[in-house]
């Protein structure tokens, strides 16, 4: 199942995005309530995906990451980030980093470099700490795309990473939420990210370092999670700099493709 959230005009709320059988157009089926808080039903009114404007599924409280979760990227970021460690790297981007499909990503004057890392999202289900391996999959509602943008001069300068990647629209996620799929499944997804149609990164979930299981039970045993707080895995391979006027589009198997412009702020 495939829960998008989106817009008609001033009109936002949640919607199923569905596929017609004859045609193989797209549509949404409107929901009414809240789907993390379970109490949907359809209203009966559809309308063309084209005709709508997606935007971030959710609204995190904080959106948490996980960084040097692939070996080739730590590989490629020595110098920058420093060795891989044998328990997770964890850093949060502010929820006001959070941006949509379609969202302009500024390229902010204080930079010299900003760069793409596509990454499979987590979306959390309900309240959560000290989560077990085990019982991680009872926490995920489902999945989405990330871009986690990133002033790679600033993160080198800072020597530390919160400016670097906080900035506003430094975190598009969409284009929905993907539902039904098991922690199986989601870890052996192929990620690809390409700019202006160029691919520029091809990796593969299974590839991670620390499994979802993993993420998630580390995480949680020193912060609470809260009911639509993104959790970013990492990325792989293949981060490399954007232009003013590029576009950047982030796929993950099975989930769904995001895409963005670099503009400046007027």
């Amino acid at each position: 199942m495939r829960i998008a959230r989106f817009a008609v005009g001033d009109e936002v709320g949640f919607g199923l995005v569905e596929s017609d059988s004859d045609s193989g157009e797209e549509f949404v089926a409107r929901l009414t309530g809240h789907p993390l808080l379970g109490n949907i039903q359809l209203t009966g009114e559809r309308a063309k995906l084209s005709d709508v404007r997606l935007l971030s599924p959710v609204l995190p409280t904080k959106v948490v990451c996980i960084g040097k979760n692939y070996a080739d990227h730590v590989a490629e970021m020595q110098g920058v980030t420093g060795e891989t460690t044998d328990e997770p790297v964890v850093f949060l981007k502010p929820s006001t980093a959070v941006s949509g499909p379609g969202d302009p990503v500024f390229y902010p004057p204080v930079s010299e470099r900003v760069d793409f890392e596509g990454e499979l999202a987590i979306v959390i289900s309900r309240p959560c700490r000290e989560v077990p391996r085990e019982r991680a999959k009872d926490v995920i509602f489902g999945y989405t795309v990330a871009n986690d943008i990133t002033a790679r001069d600033l993160q080198k300068s800072d020597k530390q990473w919160t400016r670097a990647k906080g900035f506003d629209s430094f975190c598009p996620i969409g284009p929905w939420i993907t539902t039904g799929m098991s922690v199986e499944e989601a870890q052996n997804l192929a990620l690809t990210t390409t700019v202006d149609g160029e691919v520029r990164q091809q990796g593969n979930t299974s590839q991670f370092i620390h499994d979802i299981p993993a993420i998630i039970a580390y995480v949680t045993s020193f912060m609470t999670l809260l009911p639509g707080d993104v959790v970013l895995t990492g990325t792989p391979a293949g981060v490399g700099p954007l232009e003013v006027g590029q576009e950047v589009s982030v796929t993950v198997e099975g989930v769904g493709t995001i895409s963005n412009r670099v503009v400046t702020r007027d």
